[in-house]
């Protein structure tokens, strides 16, 4: 599609998909924050729980996933959305004003329970909206609600947590979602068709696109057969493997740098955001990058390598050279965001829009469940330690194992592939 076909849709969605985005990530990462801050105190939960109850919100993420993802895919993600934005802001802040160990834990719960179904209905939403050619930056500046987020999240989440306490953190950092929601509500539509500051020569020059690429990919009948396809289960397995590095990393970042150093809870917000800085300019490069080259595996598998040798030699520096190993921490950080948007445009190239979102949702699904065990694990290990060495070996070795199986994923054949394919075959 010529680039000057609807430029306006950059402005127009991906600042609300940004901001929106940012709002979901910022309430699910502050829970290390309060962790560093006293909460396990307060509360009276010892370490192995607490690394329990900071991943529980990644259980009920993986449960709901997949039936959101056909909610929006069916219905609206516009509706979606917008009751999710309501009801996390509200589990968010719910977390400031828990008295005991129970409620924290059915709170922790909820907010995964009612974020589930934000990134594959978003994901959808963006396929909707941009073409094979663009998808790599749409998915990248959608997902760079992630870094961006944690970066100032850990800024001002320390003064917050300096100034007030956990509790009002979580009060503070949980309103701006409902207040969003009524602004995504107003701002939003689904399809190109519904809005009227595109042109209809725009909208209709959008629709071919979007239908010339679906009539390339090999039909697929339905959830159960997408789901069967190596290349979804080889991406479920390597979205697994890859979340525990990286939500080991986000949750715990701020207690192993406060527990490695002598330093306060402000200069901990500092050094927690350089690794999403760093992040944030490695995922705008590499999108544009595999844009350009109309290549996506190239782009994510080396990145993932580097986050396991960079977590490696962090195990191998042990707990006495902080400095080098916070150095190792910010290349492991970037090297590991650097491959989303890669990664979630192969699926849409794979797959028929009717089951591609299923299956983004199956995939991601698969990486809550990573998150889970990485959140989990993570947090025991340096509990039960007294170091974070054992979790970067075990960080490691799950990016190296999501590394090869990004090398097994093989590309299925287009539409018009099996086609020519066919016709060779009849001597045609």
């Amino acid at each position: 599609m010529p680039a000057t076909i609807a430029p306006r849709r950059w402005w127009m969605i991906m600042p609300i998909v940004f901001i929106t985005y940012s709002l979901a990530y910022l309430d699910r990462a502050n829970f290390g924050f309060a962790s560093a801050a006293g909460i396990n105190k307060d509360l009276g939960i010892s370490p192995a729980l607490s690394s329990l109850i900071g991943a529980l919100f990644f259980l009920g993420y993986f449960f709901f996933q997949i039936p959101g993802a056909i909610y929006a895919e069916r219905r609206s993600v516009r509706r979606l959305v917008f009751v999710s934005l309501v009801l996390w802001g509200g589990c968010a802040a719910l977390t400031g004003i828990v008295s005991n160990i129970a409620s924290l834990i059915a709170v922790r719960f909820m907010l995964g329970v009612v974020e589930a179904a934000v990134m594959p209905a978003m994901l959808i939403f963006i396929s909707n909206w941009f073409t094979k050619a663009e998808r790599s930056r749409a998915n990248t500046f959608f997902i760079l609600g992630n870094p961006v987020t944690v970066l100032w999240m850990s800024v001002v989440s320390g003064y917050l947590v300096h100034a007030f306490g956990w509790r009002e953190m979580f009060v503070v950092e949980g309103a701006p979602a409902i207040v969003w929601a009524f602004c995504w509500w107003f701002a939003v539509r689904d399809k190109p068709s519904e809005v009227g500051w595109l042109a209809p020569q725009e909208k209709r020059a959008l629709e071919q696109t979007l239908a010339a690429e679906q009539a390339a990919i090999k039909p697929v009948r339905n959830y159960a057969e997408a789901f069967r396809s190596p290349a979804v289960v080889k991406l479920c397995a390597q979205y697994f493997c890859w979340s525990i590095g990286v939500y080991g990393f986000v949750l715990w970042l701020p207690s192993i740098l406060k527990s490695g150093s002598a330093l306060g809870m402000v200069a901990t917000g500092w050094l927690s955001a350089l690794p999403y800085l760093m992040a944030t300019i490695a995922m705008l490069a590499v999108s544009w990058a595999s844009d350009k080259l109309n290549v996506r595996k190239a782009f994510v598998w080396p990145f993932l390598l580097v986050g396991a040798a960079a977590f490696a030699l962090s195990y191998m520096l042990g707990s006495t050279h902080f400095w080098w190993s916070y150095a190792l921490l910010v290349v492991a950080g970037a090297a590991m965001y650097a491959p989303y948007g890669p990664f979630f445009a192969i699926i849409p190239e794979l797959l028929p829009k009717n089951v591609a979102g299923g299956a983004m949702a199956l995939i991601n699904s698969m990486g809550a469940l990573g998150s889970f065990v990485g959140s989990y694990v993570v947090g025991y290990l340096n509990g039960s330690t007294g170091s974070p060495a054992a979790s970067y070996a075990f960080m490691s070795a799950a990016l190296v194992a999501a590394v090869l199986l990004t090398l097994a994923v093989k590309a299925q054949p287009s539409g018009d592939t099996m086609l020519a394919a066919r016709a060779a075959a009849h001597g045609k």
